[in-house]
């Protein structure tokens, strides 16, 4: 990392559906896929799935805080997950699958927490946002087939996508943002 970029971790379900879309955003240096929040140390996919880990599936961002900010990260984060939904995303369940806001520092931690009072307030959700903010702790990458998984494999991500309801739901409260 840089001096100029800062990260930005987030659990939102399925790592493969979060990259595509903070890939398109300017000032988004890179974005990995890989596991945090948990116990067991350089665990695998395998491990993960099996919900002893601890871990959430998450992607880390490093970005530069002078082309995009962490309030748009955040957006774009919130426009991908059912934020109501503490049991997992869509047909992807269990604890590796739950949403979580990972902070690095209070800034984040308060923009975090800001965001989602106005989502709760102002969002499109009748139930209650249930995705915690928590203090960032180490970031596990991923095995090398899960990076890029939309590039590397787009015809299967695409019918997992609209498959799993993540398509449809984000459609159905968000349109064609």
């Amino acid at each position: 990392m840089s001096e100029n970029t800062e990260l930005a971790t987030f659990a939102g379900g399925c790592f493969w559906c979060m990259v595509g879309p903070f890939e398109q955003e300017e000032g988004v240096h890179s974005i990995l896929a890989g596991y945090t929040g948990g116990h067991t140390e350089n665990p695998t996919y395998q491990e993960v799935c099996t919900d002893t880990t601890g871990h959430l599936e998450a992607v880390q961002i490093e970005f530069d805080p002078n082309k995009v900010t962490y309030d748009k990260l955040l957006e774009i984060f919130w426009r991908q997950i059912d934020p109501t939904d503490a049991g997992g995303q869509f047909n992807d369940r269990g604890e590796s699958y739950e949403t979580a806001i990972f902070y690095h520092g209070e800034s984040q931690k308060q923009l975090a927490e800001a965001s989602k009072e106005k989502l709760q307030k102002d969002g499109p959700f009748q139930g209650k946002i249930v995705t915690p903010i928590r203090p960032a702790k180490t970031f596990y990458k991923a095995e090398e087939g899960h990076q890029d998984y939309h590039k590397k494999n787009s015809y299967h991500y695409n019918m997992y996508k609209r498959g799993s309801g993540r398509a449809g739901f984000i459609e159905t409260h968000w349109g064609n943002e």
